[in-house]
């Protein structure tokens, strides 16, 4: 009997390598030209191989017969080959059809542009078995573009009857073989194979002996087993990424930081002296006082909430990492705000940094308007700036005599030198990659605080995935007054009315946006370009208003003139790409038109419609999309049902995946093997649980229980899936 009362093992080599260290083509059944198609793969020895773990599984005990099919089914199938034809359409596409018949009735196969598929199905003796979701098709049952195999009298007698395993392939490269070599290169691995987990944690976390889960992943025997070997896996890469996280996070808390002695500013008895008359006397205003002051509205309970997180973060020797959370139109800024109000109080600079030109010197005007009036200096840095004036705003940061800094990378070039950075604010984190983020925070001698803002609501488990080594605040409240916007998904046929009626809100003297998903019409996409329709809109649809048009590929000056002619009302309606996706605040602007919204992920669009509803007067958000698929129909029907920007996520991360919330850039957004941020919520709290109580216990993972795990990371130093960096 095997581990956990399983079968026995699988038998070994009798001349084991180390698999780690041989190259894929000495595997059985590889050899030089194999071995470069499983290049493709990034498998090169025979450990990777053996690491490369089924995608899916195909139950061959019981597969059902084609009388039964019913459209909708998701189904593997099997039969022959009955009738094979090749049709080139008008666009010269070549469609491979098939029909496979297995006695009680047929499907028919259809592939596109693999042409030289009707020639070897022709030439197949044997069955065929074919996996795909069963729909009406011109013929009766159809399954469109299967995944499929040829089995024939060579194929693997335990391919019949058995649970198969069906590993991502490329071209040339079909199941067979792959299934072949991979169990060849299972029976050099096993031998070898060390369990990286603590003895302990595998005992009190419940896991399967490491070498059983390796096997019963690629070859399951029961469907109990196959769940059983994954959570091991899941288990493993879960806790890698959580180890990683909590070491960063302990070893942060031990790095000397800045005490801002917030609790103790009063007036003039602050270390700047920079508090000047206003409405309150300067000589008794706590730091309260002065923000509530500077501010021109009241502060929401969950605003001050968070800023007294925040100013407790920057009293504390520990350097602060912080992520703010806040939907759109939250109040981050004003967040943000205090915080560097605190900072430069206590004597320090602070320095915001924003993704975009448009959205830095958005800021760098709100921040003046709020900051002028207490004699803090704010200054802009961005490249489009001229040589002089670049010059001399570097000079006011070195010196000091500039307070706060805001930007885009300008701020992270080698010629920008802070006097104190105590304070290092980034917008919109997740379009920043790591290193610009460290970079920012290099550019002081002490490690300054850190505050990243995201209006990307992130779910619970990306968050402890992504960002775990970060205090995570939440704005979850909006300001009062603020009235929720109306939201209607339409189809194109109702371009005329939603244009009627856009035409009437414009006529009432609001204003609009029209976004599109490109900037020049593209066959392959098949979108509604925004060059094209700022066009009719300007001459057929709307000639008696004034369209403007905004995209990435304008100059920096021409963005901010049509945004600034936008923002003072010389134009109605502003045809965009996503440019105006974050920060954009025009609070005329009361209706958004989304030209092919199935184009974009659920979060996009909820960051989109955000830029109206920011004004007195009610707003509204008209989908136009031709939603065909189920995840498209989905996406437009959550949008329509609810504001809650967490919801929203939770759909996204469910619908598209983690990299579509934060972005592929950011560190720690993983290509997950296994584990499912949603499926494995649980697994998920256990992998952290045990996680953090290492790195508490062994940050520098010196005990001799924890060789493994060392050995793992330092192997895997390289591999920027598994390096996690703030």
């Amino acid at each position: 009997m095997g581990p956990c009362g399983g079968p026995p093992p699988l038998v070994m080599a009798e001349h084991i390598n180390d698999p780690r260290q041989t190259e894929i083509q000495y595997v059985k059944g590889v050899g030089p030209r194999l071995a470069t198609l499983f290049g493709k793969l990034g498998i090169h020895t025979a450990y990777e191989l053996a690491m490369h773990f089924p995608r899916r599984y195909e139950d061959r005990r019981n597969l059902p017969k084609l009388k039964s099919l019913r459209p909708g089914m998701q189904v593997t199938v099997r039969g022959r080959i009955s009738h094979v034809e090749s049709k080139v359409g008008r666009s010269r596409m070549v469609r491979v059809i098939a029909v496979l018949n297995d006695g009680t009735g047929q499907v028919t196969l259809t592939w596109f542009n693999q042409p030289w598929l009707a020639k070897k199905l022709r030439d197949s003796d044997g069955e065929v078995i074919a996996f795909g979701t069963i729909r009406e098709g011109q013929w009766g049952y159809e399954m469109a573009s299967p995944d499929y195999e040829i089995i024939d009298e060579d194929a693997e007698p335990s391919d019949f009857g058995a649970i198969v395993p069906v590993y991502a392939s490329t071209e040339n490269l079909n199941q067979k073989v792959l299934r072949k070599a991979a169990r060849a290169a299972l029976e050099m691995t096993l031998p070898t194979l060390q369990d990286p987990m603590p003895s302990q944690v595998v005992h009190e976390a419940g896991l399967e002996p490491y070498a059983w889960s390796l096997q019963r992943i690629h070859r399951p025997e029961t469907e109990e087993e196959m769940n059983r070997a994954r959570a091991r896996f899941v288990f493993d890469e879960l806790f890698t990424i959580q180890l990683l996280v909590q070491l960063k996070r302990v070893k942060t808390q031990q790095e000397p930081g800045i005490v801002f002695p917030i609790s103790r500013i009063v007036g003039r008895g602050q270390t700047t002296g920079l508090f000047t008359e206003g409405e309150i006397d300067p000589g008794e205003a706590t730091l309260w006082d002065q923000a509530e002051a500077f501010l021109p509205f009241r502060l929401t309970g969950a605003q001050r909430l968070v800023i007294g997180q925040i100013w407790e973060d920057m009293e504390r020797p520990t350097p602060m990492n912080r992520l703010l959370q806040g939907d759109v139109g939250s109040g981050k800024t004003a967040v943000a705000a205090c915080a560097m109000l605190a900072a430069v109080r206590c004597g320090y600079q602070a320095a915001l940094m924003a993704p975009t030109e448009i959205l830095a010197e958005q800021h760098a005007m709100n921040l003046r308007r709020l900051f002028e009036p207490t004699g803090i200096e704010v200054v802009f840095l961005a490249g489009k700036l001229n040589a002089k004036t670049t010059a001399k705003t570097r000079e006011a940061v070195a010196s000091g005599r500039a307070h706060i800094v805001v930007g885009t990378h300008a701020l992270i070039q080698e010629g920008v030198k802070f006097a104190q950075l105590g304070l290092a604010v980034i917008d919109e984190q997740h379009r920043f990659g790591v290193m610009q983020r460290v970079a920012l925070r290099q550019k002081s001698d002490r490690v300054p605080d850190v505050l990243v803002m995201t209006a990307t609501p992130i779910p619970r488990t990306l968050a402890m995935t992504v960002y775990g080594d970060l205090d995570v605040s939440v704005i979850d409240e909006l300001p009062p007054g603020r009235k929720p916007i109306k939201t209607h998904w339409k189809r194109p046929s109702d371009r005329p009315k939603v244009y009627e009626n856009v035409r009437a809100l414009v006529q009432q003297g609001r204003q609009a946006y029209f976004v599109c998903p490109a900037i020049e019409e593209s066959e392959k996409l098949q979108v509604q370009a925004a060059v094209d329709l700022h066009y009719r809109l300007s001459e057929q649809v709307f000639p008696e208003f004034k369209v403007g048009l905004l995209h990435g590929q304008l100059k920096p000056a021409e963005k901010e003139s049509v945004m600034e002619a936008f923002r003072q009302g010389e134009l109605h309606i502003l045809v965009a790409t996503v440019v105006i996706e974050v920060g954009v605040d025009v609070p005329n602007a009361s209706v958004m038109v989304v030209e092919d919204a199935n184009r974009f992920g659920l979060s996009q669009l909820h960051q989109i419609r955000g830029r109206v509803g920011r004004g007195e007067h009610q707003s509204f958000c008209i989908l136009i999309a031709d939603a065909s698929s189920d995840d498209a129909r989905e996406r437009m029907e959550v949008l329509v049902e609810t504001q809650d920007g967490f919801v929203i996520a939770e759909a996204d991360l469910r619908i598209r995946g983690p990299g579509s919330l934060v972005g592929t850039e950011q560190s720690g957004v993983v290509d997950l093997r296994v584990a499912d941020l949603i499926r494995d919520q649980i697994i998920l709290e256990k992998a952290r649980s045990f996680a953090a109580r290492i790195a508490e216990s062994d940050p520098h993972l010196q005990k001799p229980e924890h060789a493994l795990l060392a050995a793992k990371f330092t192997e895997r130093a390289s591999d920027q899936a598994w390096i996690i960096v703030s």
